[in-house]
């Protein structure tokens, strides 16, 4: 049964940290990246916007995800569409065996360089009349304008091709929706908002910065290494992509001694959300109680205790990455179990000691951090 999304559903308004760009940010509790959501429910939100493009544009071929928060959202949306569908997510990091990149900026956020993968996009180009964008909300759509503008000048092939913005949230203007248009691009959210004053909203908040998580020493956990796939920063056929993780997930999922009743939270780091949010489904269909997926972020947001207030607590860690990226972890609560799960082909220790010491004050236990591999070595 589809179920109908509302705002109370899916908006809460929290305070972007020191970021003279733009002062709030709109965080989605079933989205899976700030706030700890049972991954069905993630899923089930995602699948449903996915139903609805399916529906509209059944012939797309080609999905483009947006980094950080939409990476999982274009994956599921494109799965919809058909197992056919090539994938790609943009991405900040940089793997190795791409020669040819497309470098736009997302001028709001707080790590604004973003890159496609020239030559995936060039040949699944050649399969397809529709290409969707997917992200996780529609703003003013300047930053889609401006990347379709980019993407015409280094691939004309994309010439001719009909478009289409697909997201979660949509609180375009009617100006605004009149100007993606003028670049040849369409709307499908599974929520309109009405206009509000966010910044305002955000504004008279008392937040405070995210505690800083200095590990006073190493700490250990088990680590495994899950067999690698295709990256979606260098485009994947998702029905391959997704059964693939399905398959390890159930694989892992059997062999997990968990007892019932017991916590358990399944976490990404940064980009790699995906490959969790079906690990942590794989979990919760082996009878798990409690399960929850969230990921790591390099967005910083203010911490409040505030009623209502979605991120009410936080800390500050060091990047799986890349040495001396600031990464950041919120809400947090105490789990029997936690499974880290990164696509960090080599992740940096001070990262992962970072990661386990905030999971270790917030009460969890029995941490294992899987590597999943798909970024591939930086430039």
């Amino acid at each position: 049964m589809q179920m109908d999304y509302t705002a109370d559903m899916v908006l809460r308004v929290a305070q972007r940290h020191r970021n003279e760009k733009r002062g709030y940010l709109l965080v989605n509790p079933l989205q899976g990246k700030h706030m700890p959501v049972p991954p069905h429910a993630a899923l089930d939100m995602m699948a449903a916007l996915g139903r609805r493009v399916a529906a509209q544009h059944p012939e797309a071929r080609l999905v483009i995800g947006f980094a950080e928060t939409a990476t999982a959202i274009g994956g599921i949306v494109a799965e919809e569409i058909s197992p056919s569908c090539t994938y790609i997510q943009t991405t900040r990091e940089k793997p190795a065996d791409v020669s040819r990149w497309i470098e736009f900026m997302e001028e709001h956020s707080h790590a604004p360089e973003q890159r496609l993968a020239a030559d995936a996009l060039e040949e699944a180009l050649a399969r397809t009349d529709t290409v969707v964008f997917v992200d996780d909300e529609l703003s003013t759509g300047r930053t889609l304008c401006n990347i379709i503008v980019q993407m015409r000048a280094a691939l004309p092939a994309l010439c001719g091709k009909k478009l289409v913005a697909a997201s979660l949230l949509n609180r375009l203007t009617e100006a605004d929706t009149a100007r993606l248009r003028a670049h040849g691009a369409e709307s499908i959210a599974l929520l309109h908002l009405p206009e509000g004053d966010y910044e305002a909203r955000a504004a008279g908040i008392a937040a405070h910065a995210p505690e800083v998580c200095a590990p006073e020493r190493a700490i250990p956990c088990r680590r495994l290494v899950l067999p690698s796939c295709r990256t979606p920063r260098t485009g994947v056929m998702i029905g391959d992509y997704m059964a693939h993780w399905r398959e390890e997930g159930h694989r892992l999922a059997a062999s997990l001694p968990w007892g019932a009743g017991e916590r358990v939270l399944v976490l990404g780091t940064e980009e790699c959300m995906l490959p969790g949010l079906l690990i942590g489904r794989a979990v919760e269909e082996r009878g798990a109680d409690h399960v929850c997926f969230h990921a790591t972020t390099r967005s910083p947001i203010g911490i409040a205790t505030a009623e209502g207030y979605p991120i009410r607590a936080g800390w500050q860690l060091q990047s799986f990455y890349e040495a001396g990226r600031t990464t950041y972890i919120y809400n947090l609560e105490p789990y029997d179990h936690v499974l880290i799960v990164t696509d960090a082909a080599q992740a940096v220790e001070d990262g992962v000691q970072s990661l386990l010491a905030a999971l270790g004050r917030s009460g969890s236990t029995d941490i294992v951090c899987l590597t999943a591999g798909g970024c591939g070595k930086d430039e």
